[in-house]
C-alpha cells in the first residue's frame, strides 16, 4: 500500500513577509502559497495586485493580519510601461484591441506636460475590470460577460509622477500615488490627453507604505528556504514584526499595571501621551502590545491589542 501524504499542522505564527509577487499568478494564489509554505495558520494580503503585474505584495500572517488596513490604506509606488496608439478592453495587454492610431507623433515635452496634468488629487472613474463589487458582484465577472455598469468618478491622489524613459511608442512612468488609484486607468487619461491612446503593457509594484521592493522575496527563495530545512527558523528569520508597519504612529511605553489595564480593555492615561490619535502601545522589555487611540479627555484607549503568541517574530522593536 502507497504510503499517504501526511499534512503538516499549521502554525500559530506572526509577522509580515515581503513577496514580490510574480507575472501570471493572482494575489489571492500568492497568498495561498506562502501560506502553504509558512504552514500559517492565518493569513492577509494587503492590496491586490492584477494578475499581470508584479512586484511588492505584502503578507500578514496571525496577528498581523490586525493592521492589514493600515497597508491597504497606504501610498503606494508603481513603475510602469504604457503603450501609444491602442486601446484595449481592459486597460492592459491582457484585453482586445478597442483602437488603433497608426500615425502620430508626441514629444517629449507634450508627454511631460501631460503627465503633470495628472499630479495632485485628480478624479478617476474605476475600470470595469477590476475588483470593486456592485450589489455583491465583482465588476470583472459582469464586465466578461459583456456587462457594463455605470461607475461613479472618485477622488484619488498622484503624489508624484516621472517620465522614465520614452521610445516613439513607449512610456516608462514612476507613479507615487494614494490608495484606490488605478494605474491602468491613468494610463488610458494619459493616452486620451496625449490624443492616441494607451495602455499598460507591464505593471511593478516598487513600495507600500514603509517598505521597499529592494528587500522582497520571491517565490522560489521561499521554497528554497523550505526544502533546505525541516524547521522553521529559516522562513521565520525573513518575516518583519508586526510594528514595522506602523512607524508613522507615535510610541508610548506602559508600565506593567498601565499595560495589564490596557490588555483587559481599559482606557489609561499615561504621560508623554500625544493630544490626538493613535498611538503604538508596548509593555515591558519592548513588546509590542497593540493599538490605542488617545481620547478627548486625554486617556488611551485600546484599539486593536495583539494577542500572545508563541511562535510570534519581532516581538520587540
Amino acid at each position: 500500500m502507497a504510503e499517504r501524504n501526511v499534512r503538516q499542522p499549521r502554525r500559530d505564527i506572526s509577522g509580515i513577509l515581503l513577496l514580490d509577487k510574480p507575472i501570471e499568478v493572482s494575489s489571492n494564489r500568492a497568498l495561498q502559497r506562502c501560506k502553504g509554505v509558512f504552514r500559517a495558520r492565518k493569513a492577509g494580503h494587503t492590496g491586490s495586485l492584477d494578475v499581470l503585474a508584479t512586484g511588492l505584495l505584502p503578507i500578514c500572517f496571525g496577528e498581523a493580519t490586525k493592521i492589514c488596513g493600515f497597508l491597504l490604506d497606504a501610498d503606494k509606488t508603481y513603475v510602469t510601461d504604457i503603450k501609444l496608439g491602442e486601446t484595449t478592453t481592459t486597460g492592459d495587454s491582457e484585453g482586445a484591441i478597442l483602437h488603433q492610431v497608426e500615425d502620430f507623433v508626441v514629444s517629449r515635452t507634450q508627454i511631460e506636460e501631460s503627465l503633470s496634468q495628472f499630479q495632485g488629487e485628480i478624479q478617476q472613474i474605476p475600470p470595469m475590470y477590476s475588483a470593486l463589487k456592485r450589489d455583491g458582484k465583482r465588476l470583472y465577472k459582469l464586465a466578461r460577460k459583456g456587462v457594463e455598469i455605470e461607475r461613479e468618478a472618485r477622488t484619488v491622489t498622484i503624489h508624484k509622477i516621472e517620465l522614465l524613459g520614452v521610445t516613439a511608442k513607449t512610456l516608462s512612468v514612476s507613479v507615487v500615488c494614494s490608495k484606490g488609484t488605478y494605474v491602468r486607468t491613468l494610463a488610458q487619461d494619459i493616452g486620451e490627453a496625449l490624443g492616441c491612446g494607451a495602455h499598460v503593457t507591464s505593471l511593478r509594484r516598487t513600495e507600500t507604505g514603509p517598505y521597499s521592493i529592494n528587500h522582497a522575496f520571491e517565490m522560489s527563495e521561499l521554497h528554497r528556504r523550505r526544502e533546505n530545512s525541516e524547521q522553521d527558523e529559516l522562513l521565520d528569520e525573513i518575516l518583519l514584526p508586526v510594528d514595522s508597519a506602523l512607524q508613522h504612529i507615535p510610541d508610548l511605553d506602559l508600565s506593567d499595571s498601565c499595560a495589564l489595564s490596557v490588555s483587559q480593555g481599559r482606557a489609561i492615561r499615561v504621560g508623554g501621551a500625544p493630544a490626538q490619535g493613535l498611538v503604538r502601545l508596548y509593555a515591558s522589555e519592548r513588546r509590542f502590545i497593540g493599538i490605542g487611540r488617545v481620547l478627548d479627555d486625554g486617556r488611551v484607549a485600546p484599539r486593536r491589542l495583539m494577542r500572545e503568541s508563541n511562535h510570534g517574530v519581532g516581538a520587540k522593536s
